[in-house]
């Protein structure tokens, strides 16, 4: 039995771990390149598995009750998923850069048209943040994706998009569905109970596939530091200052909501599911717009362990704030 007990009690103690386990597991797939080659075929498969695991750790019914109150995820959502791709294409249009390089067309496209990443609402809980929020974003971000994300990609990307704008709303919509009823299915037959409890097991999961995804997708990205460790170093510099300024200009225009609120709408902007939208497109990506893709998970792995103190003391903040309020109406 113990032999049996060790290899889960260890798939718990990495569930444990969180947000440091998923900073290693980037950093590592940045030094193992000898294994990139060989699991870079696995990244459809890595992704799907981790759409599973996420969808199974969401409880559908909790999902359809924080929808019911969907003014602000609403407008969120159409923020992200329409107003950014859509400013940022643009911007590119009126420079001409995107029809000299449809790569970083297509890069823009997976970097500002995706959802919000399926991790978000743990990596929020964990801090004591609004994870209900959190949850209803990433919710309905996968129900719109579908519909948004082809006409971003038509109007973005154009010709150079590698499957047909509809295929692609086609693509994504059977991808999430196999995902989530896969995950109802196993939810079903082990019991609702039953998957609760091993919530620790499922998160260690999460880190091993979430390191086979890392590793697949840093394939190449060693070698080319070598050959041009100026330009990769700016490629890598450039994916944290685009998941900083979504995450920023997000809390910016959202600064009338409540920090902390504010706070896990700018994480969901800056923290997007390319994955996603790269299972969708057959797994395969141009030369530059897989280099950002691969170290475009950098910030998406190290963000949340790096603006974990700021999170904190917001939630901190705000908890103060509603204790006073309590305070102020208990002596009314």
């Amino acid at each position: 039995m113990r032999a049996l007990s060790l290899p889960l009690d260890l798939l718990a103690w990495l569930g444990r771990q969180g947000t440091r386990a998923v900073a290693v597991s980037a950093l590592l797939g940045l030094v193992l390149p000898q294994l990139s080659a060989l699991f870079r075929p696995l990244v459809e498969e890595a992704i799907f598995v981790l759409l599973v695991l996420a969808f199974l750790r969401v409880d559908p019914v909790a999902v359809v009750a924080h929808m019911r109150r969907p003014r602000l995820a609403a407008l969120a959502l159409s923020w992200m998923l329409i107003a950014i791709p859509v400013m940022v294409g643009l911007a590119l249009h009126a420079t001409g850069l995107i029809a000299l390089h449809p790569d970083v067309a297509l890069a823009v496209f997976i970097v500002t048209a995706a959802p919000p990443i399926m991790s978000a609402p743990a990596f929020i809980a964990l801090i004591g943040l609004d994870g209900a929020l959190s949850l209803a974003l990433v919710g309905g971000g996968m129900l719109l994706t579908p519909l948004t994300a082809p006409l971003i990609g038509a109007f973005l990307v154009g010709e150079a998009l590698p499957i047909d704008a509809v295929a692609l709303g086609f693509r994504l919509t059977a991808l999430l569905a196999a995902s989530a009823g896969l995950a109802t299915l196993i939810r079903r037959l082990a019991g609702s109970a039953r998957v609760t409890a091993a919530k620790e097991h499922v998160d260690g999961m999460n880190v091993l596939i979430l390191f086979v995804f890392a590793v697949a997708v840093m394939d190449g990205v060693a070698d080319r530091f070598l050959e041009a460790p100026l330009f990769t170093l700016g490629v890598a510099a450039l994916t944290f200052l685009v998941a900083l300024t979504q995450m920023g200009v997000t809390f910016l225009v959202f600064a009338r909501t409540r920090r902390d609120h504010a706070f896990v709408l700018a994480h969901a902007a800056g923290n997007r599911n390319m994955g996603l939208l790269v299972a969708a497109l057959g797994g395969t990506l141009p030369d530059l717009a897989w280099l950002y893709f691969g170290l475009g998970q950098l910030p998406i792995y190290l963000l949340p362990w790096l603006l974990k103190p700021v999170a904190t003391r917001l939630a901190a903040n705000q908890a103060g704030r509603d204790a006073g309020h309590a305070g102020a109406d208990n002596k009314g």
